[in-house]
């Protein structure tokens, strides 16, 4: 049975079956070789063993220990230094499901699957997407966090703050199929099915799958809904492989309500949008709007207390043509190319616009379509003790950006929220934007001794953003963020078979946002023209050390960092955040981080593990901020979304037929102010899992049952902030930019592999 059993805390996955050579050259296709051996129990070594920078993972066992359809984000919250926030029981979506890591947000980060670049994965992302979108759960293989620095070789141009990769699944060597199906609270339903070709006689292998989920909200009207095609091949060539992918998919789920403080004290945290109620939407809008006199319908005292309803459409295809070729015994060849085509929507109902001749209300949309195409190119040569890596990566990507309304009825509203709407009424802006992306990287990795491996190489970086205005304001221009010269350093010292003491030193860069709604581009004509030639793009400095041991039943890690974050790009929020006025963007400074991350596994027997992570973080800012004329006393505040101490904890037992874990985190106290005097409570939650694998006859084999409990104590507590920004002060509690965290939740599932 041991085949079945996610042995030695695999479960947790703290992975990772590297090498010393792959800590400054991990490629897309050194992913998926990792990925694979992540499936051999035995190959596992966890806590990143080999690496000189702080990395650790989760495998494909971890992840379905989580409610099917769960987004993998959710699945690395346990790790040390990650802090995860979503509105929803899945963490999937996208407008609350926020990750930080040491204190960098989400936009700051790098993201990739099999090596394409997945963007920052923001809600407006304008080069990429997010990763519930880009595969489904079912088929992640593996996924790996670098805390502090990705890997040179990483195709993006966020990572600021550290890495994480998403590993697909390969095509089996046998013929079958998965089938699962999934039900639960809120009406939830989600049907999983694979099937597998096996290995042909031309070698190929190959798996087809499709999902379906569907569900309500938590509170509220609406639903959360989505459809996915995943497709990957694996072809030998030669003594190398050629592997292709293509996911497609269709989402649309409606929004939940924005909160302040004072709002969840007054209306509670089950408060949400009109949606159904379209009556009481058109009579607050009157109001507001002056058409009738009178005071709000109790309990609302504002128009933006609540709206009829809002949500977010996005349709993608992605993929992806991979060749791993070892040209000689020395030197191998990795060559990607891939390309995205995305079409969305946010859509929200708003009052600020009446239609006219209509009714009081309209819609507005944001809109956005991408088209990017891009090639990663790299070289390995091995040579004696030496390991040298370089390579280049290069994409074209179009974005085009629109914010549109479009009119509706008095007596019924006539258009569905979570439809594509056509025919608007006024285009208030529309830009078309094309970023130009070249990234070089050359490393070595030199085995000095049998103990001792040190690293060093480069990255160069050049990104060009071209706006060009449609309709609207006048945006046109061009900006660039350029660093020929990003330096990465690290060692690996072998202490014993045992114990490894690792430390690095990384810079890097993060290009500027083209977009209507965020960067450079996002204020005025006459501001851009201004600043144009003086922003400068954020950077980062990163130093690490840190011990990684396993000794007998027991493995662990502990890590001290020294972050030091500069040219802070500030956005000024103006006005309620959800009406989208142009903001003000400057350099504000730097931001020193320090702090200390300690994770470990202790295997009680060969059937029950416990796992257990700290991190204590203190990120603050180094100066105060010019806003105008006014002075913001920022400096040694701590940084917004930024907790001090991250607490994760899990029992897990697995015997190959039976297996559960329970699950526990904490989140210290977060600020969502930069001045501080606003913040959110610390929370404690508490997930379990529990399931049973069949054996026997033909039916019962490869059968497996499963339930899953998320927020077993139905804690009541603010999830996502920053949801419409951050703010410098909010005394009274009345900024508008947090998400409640949903309730208790069951589901239960069914999963059957032919």
């Amino acid at each position: 049975m041991t085949d079945k059993r996610l042995l030695a805390g695999t479960a947790l996955a703290l992975l990772f079956a590297a090498t010393p050579a792959l800590a400054q050259t991990t490629t897309a296709t050194d992913a998926t070789q990792v990925a694979d051996a992540a499936e051999m129990i035995d190959e596992i070594i966890v806590f990143g063993r080999g690496e000189a920078r702080q990395v650790q993972g989760v495998t494909a066992a971890a992840i379905a220990l989580e409610a099917p359809g769960t987004s993998p984000l959710k699945a690395i919250d346990k790790l040390p230094g990650v802090s995860f926030q979503s509105a929803d029981p899945f963490g999937a979506y996208e407008w609350s499901a926020r990750i930080s890591i040491r204190g960098f947000n989400q936009t700051q980060l790098g993201f990739t699957l099999d090596g394409v670049p997945l963007g920052d994965m923001s809600y407006g992302n304008h080069n990429g997407l997010h990763i519930s979108r880009a595969i489904s759960s079912e088929n992640v293989g593996a996924v790996t966090v670098a805390q502090g620095a990705g890997s040179l070789a990483t195709a993006s141009t966020s990572n600021l703050g550290g890495t994480v990769q998403f590993t697909s699944r390969d095509p089996s060597k046998d013929a079958g199929a998965t089938v699962a199906g999934m039900f639960g609270s809120e009406n939830t339903g989600r049907g999983f099915v694979r099937l597998e070709t096996g290995e042909l006689s031309t070698g190929t292998r190959a798996y087809l799958s499709y999902t379906r989920q569907n569900a309500e909200k938590w509170k509220g009207d609406g639903i959360q809904r989505q459809d996915q095609l995943n497709f990957k091949a694996v072809q030998p060539v030669g003594e190398g492989t050629l592997t292709g992918w293509v996911n497609w998919s269709d989402r649309r789920e409606n929004d939940y309500q924005d909160l302040s403080l004072s709002m969840i004290n007054r209306l509670g945290y089950d408060w949400d949008n009109f949606a159904k109620n379209w009556g009481l939407a058109v009579q607050v809008a009157d109001i507001y709007n002056g058409n009738v006199k009178g005071a709000y319908p109790a309990p609302v005292q504002s128009q933006d207390d609540a709206y009829y309803d809002a949500a977010g459409l996005r349709k993608d295809t992605v993929g992806a043509l991979t060749l791993n070729y070892p040209i000689n015994d020395v030197v191998t060849l990795d060559l990607t190319g891939y390309g995205h085509k995305n079409e969305g929507q946010g859509v929200w109902f708003t009052p600020y616009l009446q239609t006219p001749g209509g009714g009081p209300i309209s819609i507005r949309t944001t809109e956005y379509d991408i088209e990017r195409f891009g090639g990663i190119g790299g070289l390995t040569v091995e040579l004696g003790d030496h390991k040298i890596n370089g390579g280049v990566w290069f994409e074209d990507n179009d974005f085009n950006h629109a914010r549109r309304f479009y009119g509706l009825n008095r007596t019924s509203p006539g258009r569905s929220a979570t439809q594509f709407q056509t025919g608007p009424f006024f285009t208030q802006w529309e830009y078309s934007f094309n970023t130009k992306t070249t990234q070089f990287h050359l490393s070595d990795a030199w085995r000095v001794t049998d103990a001792l491996t040190v690293n060093a190489g480069f990255k160069s970086v050049n990104v060009e953003n071209k706006a060009n205005t449609l309709t609207g304001p006048v945006k046109t221009g061009t900006i660039k963020a350029e660093d020929n010269f990003l330096p990465q350093a690290g060692f690996l010292f072998d202490i014993t078979n045992e114990h490894q003491i690792f430390g690095s030193y990384a810079e890097n860069m993060r290009a500027f946002e083209s977009s209507g709604t965020g960067g450079p581009f996002s204020t005025t004509a006459e501001a851009f023209n201004k600043i144009r030639g003086t922003l400068e793009p954020e950077s980062s400095r990163t130093f690490e050390l840190g011990w990684r041991f396993r000794v007998e039943r027991f493995q662990g890690v502990l890590a001290a960092y020294d972050v030091k974050f500069d040219n802070r790009l500030l956005t000024v929020t103006v006005g309620s955040g959800i009406l989208g006025l142009p903001p003000s963007l400057q350099n504000v400074g730097s931001v020193t981080t320090r702090g200390l991350e300690a994770a470990g596994t202790y295997n009680l027997t060969d059937a029950v593990s416990l796992f257990a992570s700290y991190t204590y973080n203190d990120s603050s800012y180094d100066d105060d901020v010019l806003d105008g004329k006014d002075t913001i006393r920022t400096k040694d505040k701590t940084v917004v979304n930024s907790p001090k101490h991250l607490l994760k904890g899990e029992v897990s037992y697995d015997d190959g037929n039976l297996f559960g874990k329970l699950g526990a985190s904490y989140t210290s106290k977060r600020y969502y102010t930069y001045l501080n005097d606003g913040s959110v409570d610390s929370y404690a939650l508490v997930d379990a899992t529990v399931g049973y694998r069949f054996e026997g006859g033909a039916w019962l084999e490869g059968m497996e049952i499963q339930a899953n409990v998320t927020n077993l104590f139905d804690k009541e507590y603010v999830s996502t902030i920053g949801s419409n920004g951050f703010v410098n002060s909010d005394p009274k509690g009345n900024a508008q930019t947090m998400l409640a965290g949903a309730p208790r939740q069951f589901f239960i599932s069914l999963k059957k592999q032919f």
